[in-house]
C-alpha cells in the first residue's frame, strides 16, 4: 500500500457494545465471546485524516506496506506486545483450558494475535481511487487456521453489508462453547457450522483428527477443519526445503532471524511455520509474523548499541535490509511459485554479500549446521511433488520429520531430568519432601554416549555441540523451568497423597504443638486450593480425603482456633 505523504490508517471501534475484557465478570455480556476473541477491529485507510490521527501499531499492522502491491483480498497475521504488562486471565475456563492444551498452544498473557483480512480494489468513488479496508480479529489464541477460516466467511459479507452483519456475527460467537482441550466443537456462524477439535496434551503427536461428530443433526453439513492451528507446512517451506534442518537449528537455538518476504501473507506464514517446527517444544523467543517501521518496538529491535534480540521478524519493506544488516541471519524470499516442480531453492550466502538494494533471494548467514542434511527427505518430497501428491500429505511428511527430529533431541533431556526426581519411597507424610536434584550439564553430556539421540535418529553430526549451544538459548531455560515446575507440582501431589494415605493422623497430633497442627491445616488447605485450580495433578479421591483430614484436625483444636480457621 502506497501510503503517500500524510496518510494514515484509521481504526474503527471494536466489537459493538462490548466492554473491556479486563473488567468483564464470567456471567457478564460477551463472556463467551471473550473466551475466543478480545475484540474485532475495522481499519480503514483514510487519506483525509493525515497526521491528526494518533498512530497505533495495530492500524499499521493491518495494512500491507507500499512494497507489497496487494490487490484484491489478502489474509495475514501479526503479533503485538500488550501495553501495560500482563493481563490476569479472568475467564473461569482460561486456567483449566491452558493446563490441558499443549504448551506450544497456550494463550499468551502478554501478547495479542491479530488475524487480518485486507481488501484493496479500485473504486472511483474514493478520492484515492481505491477501496482499502481491513477486518481484524484480535485474540490471545494462536489458532491461525480457525480464525483465517472465520475471516474468509465474514469479511466478504461485512465489506458488502457493514456493521449490522458484524453485530450479528459477534452475537453468534458469543453463543459458542468455550475452547476446552480435547473437545470437538460445532461453531455456527453466518449459516455455516465450523467443526473443530481443540488440541489436548493427551492427543498423540501426528494422530489423525477425531472422527466428525453430530453430522446427522446438522444442516447444512459442517465445514470440518483438520486443525485449528497447523499451516500447510510444505507450501510455506517450499523455497527453503533444502535448508529446513539448518532453519530448525536456528529456531532451536533462539537465533535472531529476519524474514524479508514479498507480502505480509508470505512473511507471516513463513514466521509461523518456523516457530511451529519445534513442536512439541514451546517456542520461548519473541516473534513477529509481520512487522513494520511504524511498530512501537522498531527502535528496540533495530538498535546497534547491543546484540540483536532473540526475535524472528517477518518484514516486507526492503528498508529493513539496511536497518538490520548487523543481524546474524537474514532470509530473503522471492515471489511464490503457483504450481509445477519444486520452486528454486534459496542459496546459502555469506552476510557480506547482502546488498541494501536489490537483494537477491537467499539465506544470508555465517552459521554452520551441526547436523548433516537429510537428503532422503528432500528426495521423497520432490518425488511426491512430481507425482502430484496432495500438499497436505507432503506437509504431514515434513511435519513428522521435524517432530521426530525435535523428539530425538528432547528425549535424552527428558530422561536425564526424570532421573533428578526423588524416589517415591523417599516421600513420607510428616517430613518435608526431598528436593529435586540440580541439572548438571556435564553429567547430562556424559550420559549421551549410552542414551543420546543416536538411539532414535539416523542423522549424523555434532550433537554434543548442538546441546552445548542449546544450553545457552532461551529455549533451554524455558524448557527447564517448565519441567522443573511440573516436577515440583508432582512432588507436592505425591506428598499430599502420602499424608492422606497415612492412617495415624490422630497419633501424629498427640505430641504436636498447636502451632504445628495449625501449620498442617494451612498447608493442606493451600495444596487443596491449588489442586482444585488444576495446578496440582491430584486425584479427586485424594482431595476428598484431604478435606476430611482438615475437618478432623480442626475439630481437635481449641474452640477459639476453630473459629479462626473456619472463618471465611
Amino acid at each position: 500500500m502506497d501510503a503517500g505523504p500524510g496518510a494514515a490508517p484509521h481504526p474503527a471501534r471494536g466489537r459493538p457494545g462490548a466492554p473491556s475484557s479486563a473488567t468483564r465478570a464470567p456471567g457478564a455480556p460477551w463472556a463467551r465471546f471473550s473466551a475466543w476473541l478480545e475484540c474485532v477491529c475495522v481499519v480503514t485507510f483514510d487519506l483525509e485524516l493525515g497526521q491528526a490521527l494518533e498512530k497505533s501499531s495495530i492500524c499499521y499492522l493491518s495494512f500491507p506496506d507500499s512494497h507489497s502491491g496487494c490487490l484484491g483480498d489478502t489474509q495475514f497475521s501479526f503479533r503485538i506486545r500488550q501495553c501495560g504488562g500482563q493481563r490476569h486471565l479472568w475467564h473461569p475456563d482460561d486456567r483449566h483450558g491452558d493446563s490441558g492444551v499443549p504448551v506450544s498452544l497456550q494463550r499468551e498473557a502478554a501478547h495479542y494475535f491479530g488475524y487480518v483480512y485486507f481488501r484493496q480494489v479500485k473504486d472511483s468513488s474514493v478520492k484515492r481511487g481505491y477501496f482499502q479496508k481491513s477486518l481484524v480479529l484480535v485474540s490471545r489464541l494462536p489458532f491461525v487456521r480457525l480464525f483465517q477460516a472465520l475471516l474468509s466467511l465474514i469479511a466478504p459479507e461485512y465489506f458488502d453489508k457493514l456493521v449490522p452483519c458484524l453485530e450479528a456475527v459477534c452475537s453468534e460467537i458469543d453463543q459458542w462453547p468455550a475452547p476446552m482441550p480435547g473437545q470437538t466443537l460445532n461453531l455456527p456462524v453466518m449459516g455455516v457450522v465450523l467443526q473443530v477439535h481443540i488440541p489436548s496434551r493427551a492427543d498423540k503427536p501426528e494422530s489423525s483428527p477425531p472422527k466428525q461428530c453430530g453430522h446427522e443433526n446438522l444442516l447444512p453439513a459442517p465445514v470440518v477443519l483438520s486443525s485449528v492451528h497447523e499451516l500447510d507446512l510444505f507450501r510455506c517451506f517450499q523455497p527453503v526445503l533444502a535448508h529446513v534442518q539448518m532453519l530448525w537449528e536456528l529456531m532451536l537455538l533462539g537465533e535472531p532471524l529476519v524474514v524479508l518476504a514479498p507480502s505480509p501473507a508470505v512473511s507471516s506464514e513463513m514466521v509461523l511455520a518456523l516457530t511451529s517446527c519445534l513442536q512439541p517444544l514451546k517456542f520461548c523467543c519473541d516473534y513477529r509474523p509481520y512487522f513494520t517501521v511504524h511498530d512501537s518496538e522498531f527502535k528496540e529491535f533495530t538498535t546497534r548499541t547491543q546484540a540483536p534480540p532473540n526475535v524472528v521478524l517477518g518484514v516486507t519493506n526492503p528498508f529493513f535490509i539496511k536497518t538490520l544488516q548487523h543481524w546474524p541471519h537474514i532470509l530473503r524470499i522471492g515471489e511464490p511459485r503457483m504450481s509445477g516442480d519444486l520452486p528454486k531453492q534459496v542459496k546459502l550466502k555469506k552476510p557480506s554479500r547482502l546488498k541494501t538494494l536489490d537483494t537477491k533471494p537467499g539465506l544470508y548467514t555465517a552459521y554452520t549446521a551441526h547436523l548433516h542434511r537429510d537428503k532422503a527427505l528432500l528426495r521423497r518430497l520432490l518425488k511426491g511433488l512430481q507425482r502430484e501428491r496432495p500438499s497436505d500429505l507432503l506437509s504431514a511428511l515434513l511435519r513428522r520429520h521435524l517432530l521426530e527430529l525435535t523428539q530425538s533431541f528432547i528425549i535424552p533431556l527428558e530422561h536425564y531430568m526424570a532421573s533428578l526426581m526423588p524416589l517415591q519411597k523417599s516421600i513420607t507424610p510428616w517430613k518435608t519432601p526431598p528436593q529435586i536434584r540440580p541439572f548438571r550439564q556435564d553429567d547430562f553430556l556424559r550420559s549421551l554416549e549410552h542414551s543420546g539421540p543416536q538411539l532414535t535418529c539416523m542423522l549424523k553430526g555434532d550433537w554434543l555441540g548442538l546441546y552445548r549451544r542449546f544450553f545457552k538459548s532461551p529455549h533451554f531455560d524455558g524448557w527447564y523451568r517448565q519441567r522443573h515446575k511440573e516436577m515440583a507440582q508432582k512432588l507436592e501431589a505425591l506428598h499430599l497423597e502420602a499424608i492422606c494415605e497415612a492412617q495415624n493422623i490422630e497419633i501424629w497430633m498427640k505430641d504436636k504443638s498447636e502451632v504445628e497442627v495449625v501449620d498442617l491445616v494451612l498447608k493442606l488447605r493451600e495444596r487443596l486450593v491449588r489442586a482444585q485450580g488444576h495446578q496440582l495433578p491430584v486425584k479427586e479421591a485424594t482431595m476428598k480425603r484431604a478435606r476430611l483430614y482438615i475437618e478432623t484436625v480442626v475439630r481437635s483444636l481449641p474452640m477459639d482456633l476453630q473459629v479462626v480457621l473456619c472463618s471465611p
